[in-house]
């Protein structure tokens, strides 16, 4: 790992780099009138994709009420930006070698620092035109940033300064074969624990010195293993409880042990889950590629938890997770179209 001073970069931008670095200062922007509100995780806010309520939003988006205030070029990259106290947050595969995070000045978009490491890897060859560069979305605590690298590696740096407090290497850790589409969870921190989906199947790790707690739907990684979903904290059937999609089923991970607390199949093309889950009350929505989407109700029994489909029609999402609204679900299709699901 190298930690860099801040330096202005010249590059020439490409349209694949323009196109990141308005990804990089819109969102950001809008949050900025929302009284400094924070996206400090994947989906923002619990995970619902949504700023805090009360938000004044203007009732059009164009030249007048959505304003560059700055623009900064940034190499490829799945992640989204991190908005927090008074920095954003990036990261980036740079010449298909090493992976990149850099802080950056909230209101004026100089770096603050860098740092770097090895983290190149190539996707398989029939999904090479989706890129082979970070996936995961990093997460912030207040005071830490917690990345996970392509190649299996969760990596915690210091926000202030960018210094590392401490990395962990699954693969290792856990004897797996690497994720053969990278390492695609968005870690989830709840209290003072972080949870995250990697090839050696779902983790609880301790924020403070990276310590594993627990190991739950175990696995050993590979092209059908590992994950392309990330989790979601919710109260479900009346306990709280990890919501996590895995390659071939959805499921309700308990927090003390990790233990399966309900699960149920979930039919896919290749094992293409992807999508967060969606929590509306004690009901779970996915969709997934070939699969369909689909409406679960998880109940409480006397021997612990049932789950049950309630509808499902033929509704292909892809990458994209919903969005819910007034109970409606507001879901971006693999067909490239838009639609609205009650």
């Amino acid at each position: 790992m190298n930690l860099h001073p801040t330096e202005k970069r010249l590059e020439k931008t490409t349209m694949k780099q323009f196109l990141l670095s308005v990804a990089v200062i819109s969102f950001p922007a809008l949050l900025v009138a929302a009284d400094r509100a924070e996206w400090t995780q994947w989906r923002g806010p619990d995970r619902l994709c949504a700023v805090p309520a009360g938000t004044e939003w203007p009732d059009k988006l164009d030249e007048a009420t959505l304003v560059e205030a700055y623009r900064v070029p940034l190499e490829p990259s799945y992640s989204g930006p991190i908005v927090a106290q008074d920095r954003v947050f990036v990261t980036e595969t740079v010449n298909k070698e090493k992976e990149v995070v850099r802080a950056l000045d909230r209101d004026s978009g100089k770096e603050l620092w860098q740092v770097e490491w090895p983290g190149a890897m190539s996707v398989p060859f029939f999904a090479a035109s989706n890129g082979s560069w970070i996936r995961a979305t990093p997460t912030y605590d207040g005071e830490k940033l917690y990345v996970a690298g392509m190649l299996d590696v969760l990596v915690a740096l210091d926000g202030k300064s960018g210094k590392e407090a401490w990395r962990k290497d699954f693969r290792e850790e856990f004897g797996t074969v690497g994720q053969s589409f990278g390492f695609v969870c968005s870690p989830l921190i709840d209290g003072e624990f972080l949870y995250v989906q990697t090839s050696g199947g779902l983790v609880k790790l301790d924020c403070k010195s990276g310590a594993t707690v627990w190991r739950g739907l175990k696995e050993e990684g590979g092209m059908m293993g590992g994950s392309f979903s990330s989790p979601i904290m919710a109260t479900v059937a009346g306990t709280k409880q990890l919501v996590v999609q895995t390659r071939s089923k959805l499921c309700g991970v308990g927090l003390d042990a990790g233990e399966e607390l309900w699960s149920i199949a979930i039919p896919s093309f290749r094992d293409m889950n992807i999508l967060t889950p969606t929590v509306v009350g004690d009901r779970v929505f996915t969709s997934s590629y070939g699969g369909g989407a689909m409406m679960f109700e998880v109940t409480r029994t006397d021997s612990g938890f049932s789950v049950k489909q309630l509808w499902k029609n033929t509704t292909e999402a892809y990458m994209s997770s919903p969005v819910v609204v007034d109970g409606r679900i507001y879901l971006h299709l693999r067909n490239k179209r838009f639609s609205c699901i009650d």
